[in-house]
């Protein structure tokens, strides 16, 4: 495949988007893994029309060596583990019980932080897991089976770039997996970004309460619109309105002039015959 840059994590976004538009998801919620996929998920679920949410997924750390993932785990404690890098690093069945409960506490502490617990229910719904690239694809992993133990009908994973062995596991967990690269001589996502800046907390909680006043402004106008369809019809559409507006002032202006022509010319006659009655007197 092809190699490309993404110039930041919208551009990665609205290109997701594109790539996701034509496929025909009805009415999908779509789950940003924060902190990264939370910007590139709120471009798809605008672009779909669907409900943005988060899905946050803690790594499991390996014993030792806190920057290894062994897997990760959901505020649900539904959890991906690598067996074989486990058993490598010495994490027993209890060490990675005692890991999964420390870590799917802190994730659901951040879930709340991040959303307040507004998504939408998953169940009987598309719902499409977000992230702005996949390395070893641990957290996404976990997030594919949290959604999936919700109820989800269908469950989709979208990325931008990951390597082949990693979106093949995805493949394993997703219905669908959309990647627009797959790349073997992959190092880390950012190398791909032209601009690949940390997000913050507050990046997240500020993508979320902006989208959501985009679709209260969206669900207003539509509720304004149809109620004065319902009335009549006559205000359902701006340029209707205007065009109205527009026809009711040139027909004013007609019927004024008509009134001005009229009135001159009762005036005219009314000259004339004011005159032919003063020759008439004078003779």
């Amino acid at each position: 495949m092809m190699m490309r840059m993404f110039r930041d994590r919208h551009d990665a976004g609205m290109q997701l988007a594109e790539a996701l538009r034509t496929r025909g998801y009805k009415n999908p919620l779509v789950l940003g893994i924060p902190r990264g996929g939370v910007v590139p998920a709120a471009h798809v679920a605008r672009a779909l029309g669907g409900d943005l949410g988060v899905v946050v997924a803690r790594k499991l750390r390996a014993p030792g060596q806190p920057e290894l993932a062994i897997g990760a785990v959901t505020p649900d404690g539904v959890s991906w583990v690598d067996e074989s890098l486990a058993r490598l690093v010495g994490a027993d069945d209890a060490y990675l019980e005692k890991e999964r409960i420390k870590q799917a506490e802190e994730a659901a502490r951040r879930e709340e932080a991040f959303d307040s617990n507004r998504r939408p229910l998953m169940e009987g719904r598309t719902v499409i897991v977000v992230d702005d690239g996949i390395a070893t694809g641990a957290t996404a992993l976990a997030a594919l089976r949290s959604v999936r133990a919700a109820g989800a009908r269908r469950v989709v994973m979208a990325v931008p770039v990951g390597p082949p062995y990693t979106i093949e596991r995805l493949r394993a967990e997703a219905d669908e997996v959309i990647a627009l690269m797959e790349v073997e001589d992959f190092f880390a996502v950012g190398q791909f970004y032209h601009h690949f800046d940390q997000i913050e907390d507050w990046d997240v909680r500020r993508t979320l309460e902006a989208f959501e006043r985009e679709r209260e402004a969206v669900r207003a106008d539509s509720q304004h619109g149809g109620g004065q369809q319902a009335s009549g019809g006559a205000h359902a559409c701006p340029f209707v309105t205007r065009f109205g507006r527009v026809i009711m002032g040139v027909s004013t202006a007609i019927i004024l002039a008509a009134v001005l022509v009229f009135t001159l010319a009762a005036c005219r006659d009314a000259e004339e015959q004011d005159a032919c009655a003063a020759a008439g007197a004078l003779r």
